[in-house]
């Protein structure tokens, strides 16, 4: 294959994962917490057409090699873990996050998940769980007849309990941060697991030790900026479009060659 057809090539493969990302980024405007990702690449290996080479003389000196580029892949996808806007929502057991850090929940299969969307709620047994179900960690049990949940900026859990109308402490709220938050696995759904990438996950409470402070009647919205995702957008299609036009002038070099074969 014709080697500029090649690169050529790759080049409108990398656009498109590039524009997949975008097309993530938009659908996800309106997605409570959403991170926003960006595409990286690198260029392909290099052929050699000759090694660099010195210029005999009073005043010698050396030419560098000369080299012709392969194309371009995917070096990966970085997730921007920057602050989202906080928009306020009224409702008592929604907690937003301003600063670092994760809520901690019990998934399933026992293991930890981690995730920024403080939409909570009360299940059926009385304890404080995800929009999913899961139970935050650690566990806090809201009592039947509780009213007035208030949920302070460092995290204490108090409420209104029995007739006389006394403030309970109910629990506190942990957070937990990483070194590497972008080195997270998404698992959807808002969701995040640690990976080696990431780091192990240092837990604390909110406020306090690098964490966050949580506002309670909000949540955090989508980093995602849609003038400048629309921009990248706008940018990867002439980059794909002048792409093709490579591969078709190629090829028509080509079809010029076996004309005069003929």
């Amino acid at each position: 294959m014709d080697p500029a057809l090649r690169a050529a090539a790759t080049g409108m493969a990398a656009q498109q994962t590039r524009t997949e990302v975008i097309a993530n980024n938009l659908a996800n405007v309106n997605t409570t917490s959403f991170k926003g990702s960006r595409a990286h690449f690198v260029d392909l290996l290099y052929q050699t057409v000759q090694g660099a080479t010195a210029v005999a003389g009073a005043d010698a000196s050396t030419l560098p090699a000369i080299q012709l580029g392969r194309g371009t892949r995917l070096a990966g996808i970085q997730r921007l873990h920057t602050q989202g806007p906080i928009e306020q929502t009224g409702r008592p057991l929604d907690v937003a996050i301003e600063g670092e850090g994760f809520f901690q929940v019990q998934m399933p299969g026992g293991a930890l998940g981690y995730t920024r969307d403080g939409t909570f709620q009360v299940s059926d047994q009385g304890t404080i769980v995800s929009q999913q179900g899961y139970a935050v960690v650690p566990g806090i049990r809201v009592p039947a007849d509780a009213t007035d949940i208030s949920i302070s900026r460092t995290g204490i859990v108090t409420a209104t309990t029995g007739r006389a109308g006394q403030t309970a402490e109910l629990g506190r709220i942990e957070m937990a941060r990483f070194a590497n938050p972008s080195g997270l696995l998404s698992l959807g759904e808002n969701l995040y697991q640690s990976t080696s990438a990431s780091g192990d996950a240092v837990s604390g409470f909110p406020d306090d030790g690098g964490m966050g402070r949580l506002q309670q009647g909000s949540l955090e919205g989508s980093n995602v900026e849609l003038v400048q995702e629309m921009v990248d957008m706008i940018s990867a299609l002439r980059a794909y479009e002048i792409n093709s036009k490579a591969v078709k002038n190629s090829e028509q070099m080509a079809e010029m060659t076996n004309s005069l074969v003929r």
